[in-house]
């Protein structure tokens, strides 16, 4: 992470999270980097669908698409990057191993995570599988997918 940070902070860009079954875990290893407030904006963690709207996301996209979803996870990218100004939108949606009763698409251990850059409007996405017997785990396994696909998002875009 800090080589990441590293990154932002000599381009002098910045970036937001919307985080729903992470809880956060992303944001908070952003800030666990010493100068990352430099880069970092914002925060959130929507894990309603009411938040999720609130904070920008389309209605229409949860309805058609459900919150499980790339499209979501897109979306809540997009949102995040507006909302705060940020140059970078990290979305990250889906579920850790655990049923939800409110929404009832999709497998219990698929995660979608995707980053938008506001700079050249395009986004960079990766499904994930968490298969880990530990939400811990799993989470840190979504981060360090996070780190990866933020390399590739500035190698090849």
């Amino acid at each position: 992470m800090k080589d990441l940070i590293e990154y932002l902070k000599n381009s002098d860009f910045t970036i937001s999270t919307m985080e729903s079954c992470t809880g956060g875990y992303i944001a908070s290893s952003i800030t666990n980097v010493s100068g990352s407030s430099l880069v970092f904006k914002f925060g959130a963690v929507t894990y309603s669908n009411e938040y999720k709207i609130k904070m920008g996301v389309n209605k229409d996209i949860i309805d058609k698409y459900s919150v499980y979803s790339m499209e979501c996870a897109k979306d809540m990218a997009r949102a995040i990057s507006v909302y705060t100004n940020s140059d970078y939108g990290v979305g990250v949606t889906g579920k850790i191993n655990d049923p939800d009763p409110n929404n009832n698409m999709g497998d219990n251990s698929t995660i979608y995570l995707s980053i938008y850059n506001k700079n050249n409007n395009k986004y960079i996405e990766k499904e994930i599988k968490a298969l880990n017997q530990s939400r811990i785990d799993n989470k840190e396994l979504i981060k360090n997918e996070f780190i990866d696909l933020f390399n590739n998002m500035i190698i090849y875009m």
